[in-house]
């Protein structure tokens, strides 16, 4: 009897592993899943990220494209991808005109002498050696200024003073970019001889945000620069008043054809090995802080992501590919990768990049279709103890970097974080490492390695299923 109870419970054993495999082989990623979820488990006690970071603003500091500084970046971003078990780690050159921030003051001559805190906004061109002092012409609204006629500026320092509206997703800025970008040719095309904005940045504090600035052709290049909030206030003050007169000197100057460099390391896949999964983050920053939260996040945020993916028993099936774009500030370094892997866009399954700061993420957009597919419904499961949800919406970008390769085709992934403190030092000499707290970027470095390891563990063919649903 024992005997025949033996073998029936063997049996049984037998019919339930074969159930087992059989399921496994039916649903192939739920053996997977296991597997993302213990990444995203173990990231969230990762000393190795902050390390990382802290290394970056420690040792290097500001990273601003084309100087010495960022050269010294990019020797120790090979470093670590080595050390951090990176294969095919390397640096791919190309050359940019190289913005020089210089000195930089403003104040105001009258009625009220007093110092204006200002930075240039990136790409903005010098004053001459005695500055320029002239009248504001002042709207609370950028729509104002636009609606003045031509010439109705000339020989005037043109001041847009509108707020940036603080949201959790970072859309207010987005709003309020062509201020930034657009405001000094605009400026320049009703007669302006300078350009000031109120910065791009939700908070109180004396310290100007910078950014890049977008000249077109067929106008004038007149200097620009960002006001610290508190300062715009004064001048909205002031200016209601009557008239008041301010002096501005900027001294950039422009290096061209100068050395940048992409960095790049690859953790192999298994099987597919020329199927990238693409990630990164940009290792230039402003010259302002140290860069901590832009973009030194991002770049601990995806290489320790896929660092550990890296370090797994048993390597996904296709190639992740970290890429530390080298001059995303200033618009350089997306179209340069794109430019070098021509070839590769149809290769190239999915790309993101992490480029907001080291808040918690809260929400993943997939491209258009993938969001109710095995694939989507799994990452949805597993990233949600992790406080993160699946946003059903397709995602519509991946940061400045991902640009061109979107345009080629290339499927893209949005990992949201929360920003809604995010503006209050970004492009300020506040950004800094203090800003970051360790646990919310363990997170955000959690729920990477999640979205990272199943696209490169799986079959998911994101074009496929954007096909369908269209």
């Amino acid at each position: 009897m024992a005997r025949m109870f033996w073998i029936a419970t063997l049996l049984v054993g037998l019919a339930s592993t074969a159930d087992a495999v059989k399921a496994s082989a039916a649903h192939p990623l739920e053996s997977l899943a296991v597997t993302a979820s213990s990444l995203g488990q173990k990231a969230l006690d990762d000393p190795a990220c902050f390390a990382l970071l802290e290394s970056l603003t420690t040792e290097i500091g500001q990273r601003l494209a084309g100087t010495e500084a960022h050269k010294r970046a990019v020797a120790w971003a090979e470093a670590k991808l080595k050390a951090g078990g990176f294969e095919n780690v390397h640096s791919e050159p190309f050359t940019l005109p190289a913005w020089i921030r210089g000195a930089e003051s403003a104040e105001i001559v009258g009625p009220v002498p007093q110092h204006l805190a200002i930075t240039a906004l990136g790409g903005s061109v010098a004053t001459d050696a005695s500055g320029i002092e002239a009248e504001i012409a002042l709207f609370r609204t950028y729509a104002e200024l636009l609606a003045a006629p031509p010439g109705s500026l000339a020989g005037k320092i043109a001041v847009v003073t509108q707020r940036m509206v603080r949201t959790q997703d970072g859309s207010g800025y987005g709003a309020a970019n062509p201020i930034r970008r657009s405001g000094p040719s605009e400026a320049a095309r009703r007669g302006a001889v300078a350009y000031l904005l109120r910065s791009l940045g939700t908070d109180s504090h004396r310290l100007p945000h910078t950014g890049a600035l977008n000249y077109n052709d067929g106008t004038s290049r007149i200097p620009a620069a960002a006001l610290a909030n508190p300062d715009a206030d004064q001048l909205e003050r002031l200016a209601a008043l009557g008239s008041v007169r301010v002096r501005l000197l900027l001294t950039p100057t422009v290096h061209e054809n100068a050395p940048s460099w992409n960095v790049v390391g690859e953790v192999k896949g298994a099987e597919r090995p020329d199927e990238i999964v693409l990630i990164g983050g940009h290792l230039d920053s402003w010259d302002l802080g140290t860069g901590a939260t832009d973009d030194g996040a991002g770049i601990a945020i995806a290489f320790g992501a896929a660092r550990l993916i890296a370090g797994l028993p048993k390597r996904p099936s296709r190639t992740i590919r970290l890429v530390l774009f080298g001059a995303e500030e200033m618009d350089f370094s997306g179209a340069a990768y794109a430019k070098a892997h021509e070839g590769e866009f149809g290769k190239i399954v999915v790309a993101g990049e992490a480029d907001f700061g080291a808040r918690t993420v809260y929400s993943v957009q997939l491209p258009l279709g993938a969001a109710d597919s095995d694939f989507g419904l799994t990452l949805g499961r597993i990233i949600a103890p992790l406080g993160a949800n699946l946003d059903r919406r397709p995602a519509l970008s991946s940061g400045e970097d991902i640009r061109e390769l979107q345009k080629a085709g290339v499927p893209v992934v949005s990992v949201h974080q929360d920003g809604l403190d995010y503006f209050d030092a970004h492009h300020t000499a506040d950004d800094t490492l203090d800003k970051i707290d360790p646990k919310q970027l363990d997170q955000a470095v959690a729920v990477w390695s999640v979205f990272t390891y199943l696209a490169a563990a799986t079959d998911v063919d994101f074009r496929s299923l954007t096909a369908n649903a269209k």
